[in-house]
């Protein structure tokens, strides 16, 4: 038999649980032709695979790359770990589908995570979207129907309920969009206009979305909790399972510092859910902290109209006293543990990497009003994450506490990218070689576990037709790694440091990645 590439003396590890086999793997076109004994075949492209893991490529089911891949479509952040599919969108928080007056506002607002896309193109709906991404990019994307464009799109940057006819046009919107290939819809209820609903809305979301099979992925509540059925967390997502049978998707949900070691109080709800009936599945990545755009600390009304009004609602003395008022008695508004890692002008670049606290103390204000200072100096485009703690102990448990997680088939794995700024967060760029590297090897995790969670769980979770696997007919998105050598490099002082022992990744039979280094070919196809 004849192949493009031949991969031969693998370990092959293919995504379904099973153990690890050798053998080769023969690409035609697109597609995975054999795998089994290929040592009388012939091929344009041979590669030895001898002392190597061969995988399918990872699917990330939580990346914030919706603007970096269309600044940027080699996107060496993600492929060079080896993911061949990024699922944009999680959180409610993307630019499409809106019209041609509420994308450039909603990418200003957005630009602190998803930086500044294009400003000329068209993300009218996910159809349009979607054709952006299309073999453009080294990675294959999927997207989320957003609970945020949507929303603006019915009822404006506005804090009003969907009722009567924006209502329609809500439900309209994300049955278009579902019908266009989004692959489930996404809302995150610390972010806004997303927090704006209840969990009312929520449901009504959830009946157009039940019906196609697709799940909710959700960014649990902590905004507005008065408004949800039963104090939001996870028990207002379970609530929405129960209320409309639909599959339900929980983003991140991990221990942190202060709740280490306590997987039992984490699991509990999810395990009495699934007892119920409902259908859960999670998500997580190995970091002890997080990363995300400062107006989650911003009170509702803040955020009212935009980016323009909520500029100047900041630098309007009495409102901007008002607001500090309303932050210091919210619970969630605590920016305290936590650095800059995106900074847009030059004049303030010097900011990324300063941690809150050292900054407001340097301009003698409160951290609030260190907030909305540069806030306002960088017109919303700028970032930050949570800054880890002292404790090594306290980590490594967390770290622990993770790869126990990754243990039950009900997990996989959404490193929460942000890849913009110049000190952003090291999952960006080492969440998935992190996994399958260090900590696998430090707590003896089964690979044939750890891959199956990045790869075959997604793709079925998500709809990913003939991805995920190392099968006959599947479409040759495959990692080749070194499983004694693979690491990350990326760190909290370092992290746009790419992993070392990721050597090929194909993508739909080409090689987006050759002896560590990107290659060019942009084979990504906007999926499924």
């Amino acid at each position: 038999m004849h192949f493009n590439y031949l991969i031969k003396n693998g370990t092959v590890v293919d995504g379904t649980g099973s153990k690890p086999v050798k053998s080769d793997v023969g690409i035609k076109n697109q597609t995975i032709e054999v795998v089994g004994d290929l040592s009388t075949s012939v091929a344009d492209n041979v590669l030895d695979a001898n002392g190597m893991i061969v995988s399918p490529g990872f699917i990330d089911v939580h990346s914030h790359a919706d603007g970096a891949l269309l600044i940027d479509g080699q996107h060496a952040s993600g492929i060079k770990q080896g993911v061949t599919t990024e699922i944009i969108a999680p959180d409610g928080l993307t630019l499409a589908p809106l019209s041609k007056t509420n994308y450039p506002m909603y990418r200003q607002y957005l630009s602190g995570i998803l930086g500044l896309p294009p400003v000329n193109i068209d993300m009218s709906s996910i159809e349009a979207a979607r054709k952006n991404y299309h073999k453009k990019t080294a990675c294959n994307v999927a997207t989320f129907a957003a609970h945020g464009p949507i929303r603006i799109e019915s009822i404006g940057m506005n804090d009003k309920p969907l009722k009567g006819k924006s209502l329609n046009k809500a439900l309209k919107l994300l049955s278009e969009s579902l019908e266009q290939g989004a692959v489930g819809f996404s809302t995150g209820l610390s972010y806004y206009p997303n927090s704006y609903s209840d969990t009312e809305e929520l449901i009504e979301f959830m009946k157009v979305t039940e019906k196609t099979g697709k799940p909710l992925s959700i960014h649990l509540r902590n905004h507005n909790i008065d408004r949800s059925y039963v104090g939001g967390g996870i028990e207002e997502a379970i609530e929405i399972g129960r209320k409309t049978n639909a599959k339900i998707h929980i983003e991140h949900y991990k221990t942190q510092p202060g709740s280490e070691n306590r997987l039992d109080e984490l699991l509990n709800p999810i395990d009495n859910a699934k007892r119920e009936g409902i259908d859960i599945t999670l998500e997580t990545y190995p970091y002890p902290v997080g990363s995300s755009f400062p107006q989650a600390f911003f009170p509702g009304w803040v955020h009212e109209g935009g980016p323009v009004d909520m500029i100047s609602r900041f630098t309007d003395p009495s409102i901007r006293e008002k607001i500090l008022i309303a932050m210091k008695k919210m619970d969630y508004s605590r920016p305290t543990d936590s650095a800059w890692t995106h900074i847009g002008s030059k004049k303030n670049k010097q900011l990324e990497g300063v941690a809150f606290e050292d900054l407001a103390k340097t301009m003698n204000i409160s951290v609030h009003e260190m907030l909305i200072k540069v806030m306002v100096e960088e017109n919303l485009t700028c970032g930050f994450r949570g800054i880890p703690p002292d404790s090594v102990s306290s980590w490594r448990q967390i770290e622990k506490d993770v790869m126990t997680l990754l243990e039950r088939p009900d997990y996989m794995v959404g490193s929460d990218s942000i890849p913009v700024g110049g000190l952003p967060h090291p999952r960006a760029y080492g969440c998935f070689a992190r996994i399958i590297g260090r900590l696998r090897r430090r707590y003896n995790i089964k690979i044939e576990d750890l891959i199956q969670r990045m790869t075959e769980n997604p793709a079925l979770r998500f709809g990913l037709t003939k991805r995920g696997t190392i099968t006959k007919g599947s479409f040759a998105d495959i990692v080749i790694f070194d499983g004694e050598n693979v690491n990350d490099q990326s760190s909290f002082e370092d992290p746009r440091v790419h992993p070392v022992g990721i050597h090929h990744v194909f993508v739909n039979g080409k090689m987006a990645v050759k002896n560590q280094e990107t290659t060019g070919i942009l084979a990504g196809e906007s999926v499924p």
